[in-house]
């Protein structure tokens, strides 16, 4: 049976392993707080989460802000099973719902329009006319003087093949200061998540989980065109470390 207490010792896990990918990755997370405490004007503002994953930004968001709500979305019900019984509760809905596909935002299920999207390493696993979708979207129904907000690794593309191979030897250096440790990476995480018993009912429902191929990797700059084409008013980075950024748009 999945405990409370072994959800959180599996998300634990889950954020050392993280790290190593993102050594700044709770400076991340403070400064995308910081973004909707200084933007958004409702106390109690309705977040959506974009691929909520296990609930890290999720949580995060509600220590700082405590009138808020967020509504997760996700495409994995392992992580969302995690979420939801680590931190779920009247602020913490989660969905199931892949954002490739149309209808995800009517699934979610909302009485009021959402005031912030966010999301945080996500939304690099789709393709760029998904992600040109999911932004529209999102402009569409948000809140007026809503923001969107996304952290994550973001590149160049083409012709900016240096900056974007300095960008990430400028995060691996930072991991080094950082002394941020991987004894479990990635695949490691996932592997020992096969093999715990209390696990094995969301692993069952996963079979086999998200795709996580991309053939037409969306750049930075894209982000900044398809929020401004979506009907953000203004749009673009805000912090940046390394290979790691967060980009901005406001309603």
């Amino acid at each position: 049976m999945l405990t409370t207490e072994r959800a959180l010792y599996w998300l634990d896990r889950w954020d050392r392993q993280q790290e190593y990918y993102m050594p700044d990755r709770e400076e991340r997370f403070a400064v995308i707080a910081d973004v909707l405490e200084e933007l958004l004007e409702r106390t109690d503002p309705l977040i959506v989460d974009l691929g909520v994953g296990p609930g890290s930004l999720s949580r995060r968001l509600l220590d700082r802000l405590p009138g808020a709500s967020v509504v997760g979305v996700d495409a994995d019900p392992l992580l969302l099973g995690l979420a939801e019984r680590a931190y779920g509760g009247e602020r913490l809905r989660t969905v199931y719902a892949d954002l490739r596909e149309d209808g995800w935002y009517d699934r979610l299920g909302l009485d009021r329009a959402p005031d912030a999207f966010v999301s945080t390493t996500a939304l690099h696993w789709m393709n760029r006319a998904p992600l040109r979708a999911v932004l529209a979207t999102c402009g569409s129904v948000i809140a007026p003087g809503g923001v969107f907000v996304n952290g994550d690794h973001l590149y160049e593309g083409p012709g900016g093949e240096r900056l974007d191979a300095l960008n990430r030897a400028l995060t691996t250096r930072r991991a080094a200061r950082a002394g941020v440790s991987r004894d479990e990476d990635w695949a490691a995480w996932w592997s020992a998540v096969q093999d715990a018993p209390e696990l094995a009912d969301l692993v069952g429902v996963r079979n086999g989980g998200f795709s996580h191929v991309v053939e037409d990797r969306p750049t930075a700059r894209d982000y900044v065109d398809y929020l401004r084409e979506a009907g953000f008013a203004e749009a673009g980075p805000v912090w940046q470390c390394g290979d790691d950024r967060i980009v901005v748009g406001i309603r």
